[in-house]
């Protein structure tokens, strides 16, 4: 495929807002986990919870879009210069041609949640009913309106790789000529529907989870929200980063629990160095999804061992910020551009002890690398995979 330049990006996470706060954190490895303290959501587990959205509502010409999704997603888009970087390219490409194609998981679900409880207890507000909130499309809606971007308005929501898949989508629309530019992005924030229909599928580990450790027992949910502007290839002088090639698959093995032997997450990777036209050997550096579950972790692990030479650093950063869920492909995309951008190689937080079923390749510890290709995979229930492959500016 033709590169796409990545002229803007950000990402808002447990971490902190904008991309000089993920960072800080990734190098003093620093993690965002703590133990849960959402109100009204009693379950004993370690969360990755963004501060200060309580006290946040949105601007008022929006507050019909109110729910803490959109005001993650607000915050995300008011960091780092994106909100003007997306004007930008509206003035330049002109409204129509600028695409928005969202990622999540769950979408505005938890203001769903809050309105059935104040229904039964008689207070619900007018407010409430308004099905621009209510309905799985409402991220992408809200993006569109904040940003005056008018053209094909897409929602993605394939489970936890949501946010990744939003990067191939956008690539064939401006390989179609549908647009000239897109806004993508992802945003998930936690409700009683993430928290307790993870418990209940045995998911969820009680203590900081610990991705590829011998030990693992389960994940940590997370929130964030992030988002990246996509130019052709003649935006190249202001580009902060390239995408050079996306991988899909759809192995259907199984509702929740990933191919025994990996294949669909080696057909993504594959397909993903195809499009980009590079060997495995020359990627440096591979965010691998790294849930910390038992199952998960092993399968990628051996995909990976399969594909790439022992030398690959690769690394799960969900140890710092938890599942984002439909958040996830983005913002650990922002990560990945981060290590390009910065040789920031980021390791493992909170494990030990490593798997002796992981291969050479995963790498606890951080290091430091001058690297000209990385790799972010992004797996979701049902078998929905994805891997992207960046380039350095």
């Amino acid at each position: 495929m033709a590169p796409l330049a990545i002229t803007a990006c950000t990402a808002t996470t447990a971490l902190g807002s904008g991309m000089t706060a993920q960072l800080d954190a990734l190098r003093e490895r620093r993690g965002g986990l703590r133990r849960n303290d959402l109100p009204g959501l009693p379950l004993e587990c370690w969360i990755g919870r963004v501060d200060g959205l309580e006290d946040a509502p949105l601007p008022a010409t929006w507050s019909i879009w109110e729910s803490r999704n959109h005001r993650l997603a607000w915050l995300a888009l008011c960091q780092d210069g994106f909100a003007d970087a997306a004007a930008a390219a509206v003035a330049r490409h002109g409204a129509g041609r600028v695409a928005v194609v969202m990622g999540t998981s769950t979408s505005s679900i938890g203001e769903t949640e809050r309105a059935y409880l104040e229904a039964d207890a008689g207070r619900m507000q007018p407010g409430q009913v308004a099905l621009r909130v209510h309905n799985p499309h409402s991220l992408g809606d809200f993006v569109r309106v904040a940003t005056g971007a008018r053209g094909a308005c897409m929602t993605v929501a394939t489970a936890c790789s949501s946010s990744a898949k939003v990067f191939a989508h956008a690539a064939r629309l401006l390989q179609a000529g549908v647009a000239d530019a897109a806004i993508v992005g992802g945003v998930d924030t936690l409700c009683g529907s993430v928290l307790f229909g993870f418990n209940a599928l045995q998911l969820v580990s009680a203590e900081p989870c610990r991705p590829f450790d011998a030990r693992r027992d389960g994940l940590s949910l997370g929130e964030a929200g992030g988002f990246a502007l996509l130019e052709r290839e003649s935006a190249g002088a202001r580009a902060q980063g390239w995408l050079l090639g996306y991988g899909e698959s759809s192995d259907a093995h199984h509702m929740s629990t990933p191919h025994p032997q990996g294949l669909g997450a080696r057909l993504a990777m594959q397909d993903a160095l195809a499009r980009a036209g590079l060997q495995p050997a020359r990627v440096g550096h591979l965010n691998l999804h790294g849930t910390a579950t038992p199952a998960n972790d092993a399968v990628e692990a051996q995909a990976v061992a399969a594909l790439f030479p022992a030398q690959l650093h690769a690394s799960s950063t969900k140890g710092w910020t938890g599942h984002t869920l439909g958040a996830a492909g983005m913002v650990e995309s922002a990560f990945t551009l981060l290590a390009l951008r910065e040789g920031v190689l980021p390791g493992i937080l909170n494990s030990r002890d490593p798997d002796p079923v992981c291969g050479p390749q995963v790498r606890f510890d951080n290091a430091r690398a001058d690297i000209e290709y990385a790799m972010n995979n992004a797996f979701g229930f049902g078998g929905n995979n994805c891997s992207l492959v960046f380039a350095r500016a």
